[in-house]
């Protein structure tokens, strides 16, 4: 891996000095394993951590399995993280949400995790101020900020053809997953992303009353969108 020097990979010019060539802006590897909100990314036998929203983690493939992702490298004195995207689009649309005052890669990833890219879009578009506080760690002050700096940049981002609504995925691998284990990885998920245990166990029940197949990324979606009614 390349020298770092301390600075980010952004929309904003660099300090003198920083080279983003050194900058790690892509990714492609073997899925060592993944989590609701990370990933680790084997490329040439070295192991790469990477932050990931749950848009991201809906499309990853399975363990062991190749994996490309776009890839934003923060940098801060005492630590380098890298925050990845299964799309250069997803990636664009962070970097305009950090460019905002108040919000971090980490509020940043939380947002793309409460709504798809197009929902996120539109929410900020139409004023929807309302969708937006219903993510966790977003004020209202927070919400009128990414609407006022960011309704005219995001419309280059729009895509003509909506993308298509998140489906339910099978676990068509050998041993199925627990009942269990999965409302525990599911509740865990909810948890890391700054939802009340108490709501989120709620949600999480209620997802996998619906019925039908099962997995965690479905009973996570399915949580979601009760917990963004609430």
């Amino acid at each position: 891996m390349d020298q770092f020097e301390i600075c980010e990979q952004d929309a904003r010019e660099p300090p003198t000095g920083c080279r983003r060539s050194n900058m790690i802006a892509h990714l492609s590897g073997t899925l060592l394993s993944k989590q609701a909100t990370s990933a680790i990314v084997d490329v040439a036998g070295v192991g790469y951590e990477v932050a990931i929203p749950l848009s991201t983690f809906y499309e990853l493939g399975e363990v062991g399995e190749p994996v490309q992702l776009r890839i934003y490298t923060h940098v801060r004195e005492d630590a380098i993280q890298l925050y990845g995207f299964k799309t250069i689009r997803e990636r664009e649309l962070f970097l305009q949400l950090i460019s905002v005052n108040g919000v971090g890669p980490g509020l940043a990833i939380k947002l793309l995790s409460g709504m798809n890219a197009d929902e996120m879009i539109a929410s900020i578009r139409t004023n929807n101020l309302v969708r937006l506080v219903a993510i966790p760690g977003v004020g209202r002050k927070t919400a009128e900020r990414l609407v006022v700096d960011l309704r005219d940049k995001v419309a280059a981002l729009s895509s003509a053809d909506l993308e298509q609504e998140f489906a339910a995925k099978s676990a068509a691998t050998g041993a199925a997953t627990s009942e269990d284990s999965m409302r525990n990885d599911a509740t865990s998920a909810l948890a890391n992303l700054g939802y009340q245990r108490s709501a989120a166990e709620k949600a999480v029940k209620a997802a996998i009353d619906e019925g039908g197949e099962l997995s965690v990324e479905v009973i996570l979606r399915r949580s979601l969108r009760s917990l963004a009614k609430a």
